[in-house]
C-alpha cells in the first residue's frame, strides 16, 4: 500500500463529473446511453467490443482532437449517415447539457451545445477537465518530441482553459508566416513583422502557461511521499521557456519577434519556423534511479506516466477547485495487487470521476462497493 498518505480531497472539491453520455453513429455505436455515478467508473468487455472508443467519446467533451487526436470525420460509425453526436450531461456545481458532433453536410467541421445554444469548442473547458492515459502512450518519453507536446499542452489546458486558443493562434500565424517566406515573390516585410508580432505574443502565452503548468507540477512531485509508484522529475527545455526564466513577458515577446525577423532567411530555406514553442520539449528523470525517462525500461516508463497524471490531476483540483474527469485505458491489465489496490486507494482519495477499462471485471473487484460497473456487449452498453 501507500506508504505515506495522500490527502483525501473527495469530500472537499466541487463535483465535476459526466452522470450521462450518450452517443449516435459514433465509432461502433449507433444509439447508446449510459447513466453513472460520480465516483469510480469501470467499463468492461472483449477486446474490440468498443471500451476505447466509449472513453475516447467522454475525451471529445473537451477541447481538442480526443485521446486519439484522429481527424473529426473518422469518428463517424462505418456504414452510419457520415455525422456523429456524443451529448452528456455534466455535474459541475448545478447540471448542464453539453453535446458535441458534426453533420453530414459538414463532416469535418465539429459542433458544440450548451444547454441546447451553439458555443465555441474551446468554452468546453469551462465545464469539465479531462485528462488521459491510454497504451498508445506507452512510448511517450522514447518517441519524438511532437507528442510530449501535445501531452504538455493537454496538462497545460488543464490548468489554463485559454492556452489552446493562444495555441491556435499562433500555430495560425506561424502558418502564414511560413506560406509567404515560401512563396517565389518577395515577401511584403511588413506583413512579414505583424505576423511575426502575433507569433511572439501568442508563443510567449504559450510558453507562460506551459512553463507555470510544469513548474507546479515539478514541485509537488518533489513534496510528493514515496508510493509503490515511480516519482518523476519534470522540467520543460525551450528557447523561450528559459527566456521567461530571466525577463517579463513583453521583453521576451520583443526579444522572439526580432529574433524571427533574422531568421527569415534561414526559415525559408528550412520550410519552416526554426525558433519558437513549437519546438520545445518536456524532459522527465525517474528521481529515484536519476535516470532520463527514456532510458527506462517500458514499465517504468507507464509507472512515471501515471504518477505524473495522478500528480496533475491532483494540482488540477487544488486549483481549479474541482477534480478533472481521468480516463485510464487497460491501466490495471499489468499491475499486480499491491498497486492495485494503491491506485484504486489514491484515485478515490482524490475525489475524480474515474472512467477505467478492462477486459476482466475481477481485476477491479477493490472498487465493487465504490464503482459504477457498466459492460460493452456488441455496441450496447449495460449499467
Amino acid at each position: 500500500m501507500i506508504a505515506a498518505p495522500f490527502p483525501d480531497t473527495s469530500e472537499t472539491l466541487a463535483p465535476s463529473w459526466v452522470a450521462r453520455v450518450a452517443l449516435r453513429d459514433f465509432r461502433s455505436y449507433i444509439d447508446q446511453a449510459v447513466d453513472v455515478g460520480s465516483g469510480p467508473v469501470v467499463v468492461t468487455g472483449e477486446n474490440g467490443a468498443g471500451k476505447t472508443n466509449l472513453l475516447e467519446a467522454i475525451s471529445l467533451l473537451s477541447p481538442g482532437r480526443g485521446l486519439r487526436g484522429v481527424a473529426i470525420s473518422e469518428l463517424a460509425r462505418h456504414a452510419g449517415p457520415g455525422s456523429w453526436a456524443v451529448s452528456a450531461r455534466i455535474e459541475s456545481g448545478g447540471g448542464v447539457e453539453i453535446g458535441t458532433g458534426t453533420t453530414a453536410t459538414a463532416r469535418e467541421r465539429r459542433q458544440v451545445r450548451v444547454n441546447g445554444a451553439g458555443a465555441a469548442v474551446a468554452t468546453l473547458g469551462d465545464w469539465l477537465s479531462i485528462l488521459w492515459l491510454t497504451p498508445a502512450m506507452d512510448r511517450l518519453f522514447a518517441e519524438g518530441a511532437g507528442g510530449r507536446r501535445r501531452f504538455l499542452d493537454r496538462l497545460t489546458l488543464a490548468l489554463h482553459p485559454a492556452h489552446a486558443g493562444q495555441a491556435a493562434r499562433y500555430e495560425a500565424a506561424m502558418r502564414a508566416r511560413n506560406r509567404l517566406l515560401g512563396d517565389d515573390a518577395p515577401a511584403d516585410p511588413a506583413w512579414l513583422s505583424a505576423l511575426e508580432r502575433q507569433m511572439a505574443e501568442h508563443g510567449v502565452a504559450v510558453a507562460a502557461a506551459r512553463r507555470d503548468t510544469v513548474t507546479a507540477l515539478a514541485e509537488r512531485l518533489a513534496l510528493a511521499p514515496e508510493s509503490l509508484f515511480a516519482r518523476a522529475r519534470a522540467t520543460l527545455d525551450g528557447w523561450a521557456e528559459d527566456a521567461l526564466e530571466r525577463a517579463a513577458d513583453a521583453e521576451v515577446e520583443d526579444r522572439f519577434a526580432a529574433e524571427l525577423a533574422q531568421r527569415r532567411g534561414a526559415d525559408a530555406g528550412a520550410g519552416r519556423a526554426t525558433l519558437g514553442p513549437h519546438r520545445s520539449d518536456l524532459s522527465v528523470v525517474h528521481a529515484g534511479k536519476d535516470m532520463p525517462a527514456e532510458r527506462c525500461s517500458t514499465g517504468e516508463q507507464k509507472a512515471l506516466l501515471l504518477g505524473l497524471i495522478l500528480a496533475h490531476a491532483e494540482l488540477v483540483g487544488e486549483r481549479r477547485g474541482r477534480a478533472p474527469v481521468l480516463l485510464l485505458d487497460e491501466v490495471a491489465a499489468h499491475l499486480d495487487a499491491g498497486r492495485r489496490d494503491a491506485l484504486f486507494e489514491r484515485l478515490v482519495r482524490m475525489g475524480a470521476q474515474v472512467w477505467m477499462t478492462g477486459t476482466d471485471r475481477s481485476l477491479f473487484e477493490g472498487l465493487e462497493r465504490q464503482a459504477s460497473f457498466v459492460a460493452v456487449d456488441e455496441g450496447r452498453l449495460i449499467g
